[in-house]
């Protein structure tokens, strides 16, 4: 039986959306459209409200932290005997030390490479698991690796909305791994729509996945993003995002040092059981 964990994702969304309404100024339109107030110009890129212009380097430095109290594995697929192939439930705990880039080619044209530079990971065996796998198996080296290419074929005006495709490759550089990094080529093609409004900027994502290990396109990732400024330096941002049975709920406060550095601070918050419990990030944005 799933455990309930939406009373902590709805303090999360009450309190954001009640900074929204307190804080929110008036957009001004003299200096650019009311659409673009919130987000500004630029292609949108697969971290939460963030966006590369034309000719323009992002790099972003960040630690993210999970927890996950219900992290599905199975023994065999460790190389362990003693329970055949039946699943478990153990606590999976990450910490992780990443490097995200991106570059604007044009205004229409970017690219990312993002990678987990180090990953220390734990997993702690079900208290059912009969295998003989550790009571604890830790892990720790590179971790995810990926580029992402991204083309905006349609951009938005007052009446339509900014159209992002986007195909992802995750490289299995860590075949000799097992709870970090992929072990398989991950291939995710998808589509972003962004509309701005006078009460702040909404996105959409959907995606296909595809595994070597399945040899097969599935449904992938998925979400909706809201993102509000609630003056020059301070903008908010909530999203929602999910991936088959893993959904999650994640806030995220942005405070700009200058012109070209901005800390970001946020949290996801599982929704659901195969989701992550809670994952802090902390990072600083650069703009070049």
């Amino acid at each position: 039986m799933e455990r309930r964990r939406l009373p902590v994702a709805t303090l999360v969304v009450g309190a954001v959306l009640g900074a929204v309404l307190a804080l929110s100024p008036q957009p001004s339109s003299a200096q650019q459209p009311y659409y673009l107030y919130d987000r500004g110009e630029g292609i949108a890129t697969s971290l939460a409200g963030t966006y590369v212009r034309n000719k323009e380097l992002l790099v972003y430095t960040f630690y993210e932290y999970t927890r996950d109290t219900t992290s599905e594995y199975k023994p065999s697929d460790f190389g362990f005997s003693g329970a055949g192939d039946q699943d478990f439930f153990g606590k999976l705990t990450q910490h992780e030390y990443l490097l995200f880039l991106a570059y604007g080619f044009t205004d229409s044209f970017a690219m990312e490479f993002e990678s987990a530079l180090y990953t220390n990971a734990t997993l702690e065996k079900s208290s059912r698991d009969t295998s003989n796998m550790p009571r604890r198996l830790r892990e720790d080296g590179l971790g995810d690796t990926e580029i992402n290419l991204r083309y905006r074929f349609l951009k938005e005006n007052e009446y339509l909305p900014d159209a992002v495709a986007f195909f992802k490759t995750v490289f299995p550089i860590q075949k000799d791994k097992n709870i970090i990094g992929s072990q398989e080529w991950e291939l995710s093609p998808g589509l972003v729509l962004l509309k701005g409004t006078p009460w702040g900027s909404f996105a959409g994502k959907v995606s296909m996945a595809y595994t070597s290990g399945e040899g097969k396109f599935e449904f992938g990732e998925y979400g909706i993003e809201y993102v509000k400024r609630l003056s020059p330096n301070w903008r908010v941002v909530l999203a929602f995002e999910g991936e088959q049975d893993e959904q999650e709920i994640i806030g995220e406060v942005q405070y700009a040092l200058t012109k070209n550095v901005t800390i970001k601070l946020n949290s996801g918050f599982g929704l659901t059981k195969k989701a992550p419990d809670f994952a802090p990030e902390v990072g600083i944005l650069f703009s070049f």
